[in-house]
């Protein structure tokens, strides 16, 4: 009970603050204008939202909500210049798979079914016959 009341004393006598990062005067903050903030709310859970910063990225989504799930079904796409100069454009589609990005910058997987290296199929097949002289071996004992 002493240790309770004590650690409510201690608490109480804490002042938390809470301040913004100090930031130095010497450096310049770039301020990026917003060009375009259209948002389109519908009472039905419809909506739709399109930005455009001075920078140049530029985002637009739609979406709705799926009758049979009450989930939003949501597409759009996103697109911004990367710090390499690359421009970097994904469409998406978010439903009840997920989120589906698309992208020629993304990785893709390789095609099914891919060659498989020959040292792989070596091991398989050293398996197997282990496997198939076990299984011999075990078969001539059992008949003794």
């Amino acid at each position: 009970m002493k240790f309770a009341l004590l650690l409510v004393v201690a608490i109480a006598g804490l002042q938390i603050t809470h301040s913004a990062p100090a930031v130095d005067s010497s450096e310049e903050i770039e301020v990026v204008p917003i060009l375009k903030d259209q948002r389109v709310h519908e009472e039905d859970g419809r909506f739709n939202v399109e930005v455009e910063t001075g920078n140049g990225i530029i985002m637009s989504q739609s979406g709705s909500p799926d009758g049979a799930s009450n989930a939003i079904i949501q597409a759009g796409q996103y697109s911004y210049t990367a710090p390499d100069g690359t421009p970097v454009v994904v469409k998406f589609v978010a439903n009840e798979n997920g989120y589906q990005p698309q992208s020629d910058l993304l990785p893709v997987a390789p095609a099914f079914p891919h060659p498989i290296p020959q040292f792989v199929l070596d091991q398989i097949a050293f398996a197997a016959a282990e496997d198939a002289a076990r299984a011999l071996a075990k078969d001539s004992d059992e008949l003794l």
